[in-house]
């Protein structure tokens, strides 16, 4: 079989099993379990040994035209480089493991089956992002991932948090698609060409009229898509969603479209100065402001929704510096360790019962109950606080010796500035990645007050995921000397600068929060715990909805309730109360926007009711009080109507006379 038919069978696999799963999950449910997790898993096998025989090398390629158009052509193509074949990988392996978990997660779930035909498709679709070489065959892809997040999020729709979430994610993308798609239609027409090569062939050669314009539409398309400032607000409410649904959408689909468009067409926005800058300022922004917001919220996964938001900042710094092979490497490893810990989220909030970090933090003996997680979970946060030699430090590295690289000036076409502001802000944001990820392992873990609520163990498909993704996240970071061929050949080995100031500074955060959880929890200790309430016996979905909906506040403007034994609290002193609400970007949106529409809306409505239905009841009343006069005379009457006819020719004769006279 050749390369070019396996490469087609990767996408199309998890699009026929969600076909099948949702034709065939309620009338036959014993099906439901292996059409979920058997082409997700074919398609890994067969993305694995895609990658194998592409091996780093020549890109494949390969294209048939759709239908002709006339203009600018369609074309069904694949264009696979190295970059393609390792995030094929990396997607294949977060499906397939979220999938396993969720037979476990999810087992009494009576919406499983269309929850596991809407993973499936959404893999397709992401799959579909990542092997195509056609714009608008990408764009296809792209969209279907945002109607798949549409039902997923809103998964338990029961819960008006998960409407509302579900709601506010597919607007905010869709705000970014818009123009998103006038730059691809106008890319499309300074090229001649939706084909990516073709693209790319046209930037080269000084054939792109318009670089900046087209820039900053596709940007803000990556932007809502990313959860990039200031199209990010949606990523943290999303956490309403399944914990599973959580993992695929923060590690290998959907936030991870937008950076890897970046890095398919780095090109385009390198010809363009203003647009690199402009990419630095939103990544600057993005990182600082999703490190602080993760240091002051109480729910467990949104922690680790900001996180997600800040560590795409990095991958979109290393973009605005031109280094597309540091933003993917960082983007393989966030992967893992983020399905990672949201994965081990997911088994937490089963035994805790609440998604509460304030919760967890009076349970005492919570990590025994679950032994894996916690093990796991440590990996995957030392991954994420770049602690050699997790994979995380290699990745991050490579992204700040990037920016040191531009910004002490041995890059050109790069602006220098881009550098710096990518350098300065990736160093902060390693101090507060550092503080968050302590904060989190020990609120989380380190519980004093009542014993934890305990539920047995959790099933082996859940644990046994947790395991296999742990392998990655500690170990990936020193794959990158053996796959420098699939990066472009760049060197990713960490520089000395960049190492010791970036783990230094995640080391100072992090023990500057030990520090502070031990003076908390001290002064909390002299204040009487409650008892913790144990949730009943369930399933992990069922709890995770009921945690929601117990603390739906985390959802909303409204920020937790004050907790003394919270050290991000006193780390941010007033600072707190407005990251915990994101520096109220949700309640500025809402006057700057939200509230103009609902005004423009009412009079609209007010216009349509007072005015125009006015017209309309008032040229329907003329002819309404006509027919009723004539109504009247229609007596059925035939002295009345030989009295009306006596009338009328007398009057008729007496005006004849008088006509006549006057003649």
């Amino acid at each position: 079989m050749t390369t070019t038919t396996l490469a087609v069978l990767v996408p199309l696999l998890p699009f026929l099993g969600a076909a099948a799963g949702l034709l065939l999950g309620r009338t036959t449910p014993g099906f439901v379990r292996p059409l979920a997790v058997l082409p997700t898993l074919t398609a890994f096998v067969l993305a694995v040994l895609v990658a194998v025989r592409q091996g780093g090398g020549r890109s494949i390629d390969a294209a048939t035209e759709l239908t002709p158009t006339g203009s600018v052509p369609i074309e069904l193509a694949l264009h696979i480089d190295g970059f393609a074949a390792l995030v094929a990988v990396l997607v294949g392996l977060v499906a397939t493991c979220v999938q396993i978990y969720s037979t476990g997660y999810l087992r009494d779930d009576p919406r499983y089956p269309s929850y596991a035909a809407l993973v499936s498709l959404f893999t397709s679709a992401m799959l579909l992002v990542v092997y195509s070489g056609d714009l608008m065959v990408l764009l296809v892809g792209w969209e279907i991932m945002g109607i798949c997040s549409y039902f997923l999020v809103g998964h338990y729709w029961e819960t008006p948090e998960a409407r509302a979430a579900s709601i506010k994610a597919f607007l905010v993308t869709k705000l970014g698609d818009v123009p998103f798609l006038i730059g691809i239609f106008a890319l499309a027409v300074d090229a001649g060409s939706f084909r990516i090569t073709t693209v790319l062939g046209a930037v080269a050669s000084g054939g792109l009229h318009h670089p900046t314009l087209i820039a900053l539409l596709l940007l803000a398309g990556v932007a809502g898509k990313s959860a990039q400032f200031p199209l990010h607000t949606w990523l943290p409410d999303a956490m309403a969603g399944p914990t599973p649904v959580s993992a695929l959408i923060h590690a290998a689909t959907m936030v991870a479209a937008g950076v890897y468009f970046i890095a398919r067409l780095l090109p385009v926005f390198a010809a363009s100065s203003a647009a690199l800058i402009v990419m630095a300022v939103m990544a600057a922004v993005t990182m600082l402001g999703s490190g602080l917001a993760a240091l002051a919220q109480d729910d467990i996964k949104r922690v680790l929704a900001y996180s997600t938001i800040g560590q795409l900042g990095y991958m979109t710094g290393a973009l605005a510096v031109g280094d597309r092979g540091a933003a993917v490497f960082h983007l393989l490893s966030h992967g893992a360790f983020k399905a990672l810990l949201f994965l081990a989220a997911g088994v937490i909030i089963h035994a805790a019962g609440t998604n509460s970090l304030a919760a967890t933090s009076r349970m005492k003996g919570l990590r025994d109950r679950v032994p894996d997680a916690y093990w796991t979970m440590t990996v995957a946060l030392l991954a994420l606080a770049a602690i050699p030699p997790f994979s995380g430090f290699f990745t991050k590295e490579a992204v700040l010796g990037a920016a040191e690289h531009v910004a002490t000036g041995h890059a050109e076409g790069i602006p220098g500035a881009a550098g710096w502001i990518v350098l300065v802000t990736g160093l902060l944001t390693a101090l507060l990645t550092g503080a968050y990820a302590m904060r989190l392992w020990l609120r989380a873990f380190h519980g004093r007050g009542a014993e934890a609520p305990d539920h047995g163990k959790q099933p082996l498909a859940m644990n046994a995921v947790l395991w296999l993704l742990a392998v990655p996240s500690l170990a990936f970071g020193l794959a990158a000397g053996p796959l420098s061929d699939w990066f472009d050949g760049r060197d990713l080995t960490p520089t000395l600068t960049t190492s010791v100031l970036g783990t230094g500074l995640a080391l100072v955060g992090g023990l500057v929060t030990y520090g502070a959880w031990k003076h908390t929890t001290a002064l909390a200790a002299r204040v009487p715990m409650g008892a913790v309430a144990a949730h009943p016996e369930g399933d992990a979905a069922h709890v995770e909805a009921e945690a929601i909906a117990s603390h739906a506040p985390a959802y909303g403007d409204v920020a937790a309730a004050p907790d003394p034994a919270d050290p991000g609290r006193l780390l941010l002193g007033p600072l707190h109360r407005h990251a915990a609400v994101g520096f109220h970007l949700d309640a500025l949106y809402t006057r700057l926007f939200v509230r103009p529409v609902q005004a423009g809306a009412s009079l609209v409505r007010f216009l349509d009711r007072e005015v125009v239905e006015t017209y309309v009841h008032g040229a329907g009343a003329v002819p309404r009080l006509l027919g009723a006069a004539v109504r009247r005379a229609q007596t059925g009457n035939v002295q009345t109507y030989v009295s009306a006819l006596l009338a009328g020719t007398v009057v008729l004769t007496v005006a004849v006379v008088l006509v006549a006279t006057g003649a």
